[in-house]
């Protein structure tokens, strides 16, 4: 049984899907509005959150670009009665794991909904995305809003870690181990240096800081929206 969130605002068709997953032993809430269910998206806990399109007060892609700015990754699948390839390829940019046009058959939501759960839970996303900072690892190139960061191999390699795990503390341990695959922590102030520089290229002025210090712990990246 898996836990799902419905975000749908038309009552008869969410009364339909509610009734088939409900039949099929899932658990399954229901939210109405864009607000509501980014409320209820934002709580966590889902194994799979599906979303219409078209949704009052937030619209559904803004919902979820929202969601993988902050660093959920909980498969979604986009509904829409919007089916031309245009926008599909909008709802799979914006974060989407699948997408299904309106009318559909509840038996095919299901095995698509299936289809998503059996996915490992370790794929490694090949563009990373927090807040304005967006990290695209086949490319090997960095953007912060609309600007561009010239980014070294390590200082990338860096970013990736820390993208990973937004809002989370890690210590200069972890990085030296992970990003230098050092064993032991080193007596030396190359962590600090590397993210200086990083900092220099993620933070012109009057840009709001990514990297913050946790006194006594280490650093995390916070997301700046």
């Amino acid at each position: 049984m898996a836990k799902l969130l419905l975000i749908e605002d038309d009552a008869a068709t969410a009364e339909e899907i509610l009734g088939d997953l409900h039949g099929r032993g899932h658990e399954v809430a229901w939210a109405a509005t864009g607000p509501d269910g980014a409320v209820a998206a934002r709580s966590g806990g889902w194994n799979a959150i599906i979303l219409d399109r078209m949704l009052p007060g937030l619209d559904g892609l803004t919902l979820l670009r929202d969601l993988r700015g902050a660093g959920d990754r909980t498969p979604a699948l986009v509904l829409s009665a919007l089916g031309d390839v245009d926008e599909r390829i909008r709802g799979l940019r914006a974060g989407g794991d699948d997408y299904l046009g309106k009318p559909f058959v509840l038996a095919e939501l299901a095995a698509r909904i299936e289809a998503l759960l059996r996915r490992p839970t370790d794929i490694r996303e090949t563009v990373l995305r927090v807040g304005t900072l967006e990290l695209d690892l086949i490319a090997r190139t960095g953007r912060r809003g609309q600007r561009d960061l010239d980014l070294l191999p390590r200082e990338l390699k860096l970013l990736e870690y820390l993208m990973r795990r937004p809002g989370q503390v890690v210590t200069r341990a972890m990085m030296f181990e992970e990003v230098w695959n050092y064993r032991f922590t080193p007596k030396s102030n190359l962590i600090d240096v590397h993210l200086g520089r990083l900092r220099k290229k993620l933070e012109t002025e009057g840009e709001p800081m990514l990297i913050h210090n946790v006194r006594g712990e280490g650093f995390t990246l916070s997301p700046d929206v």
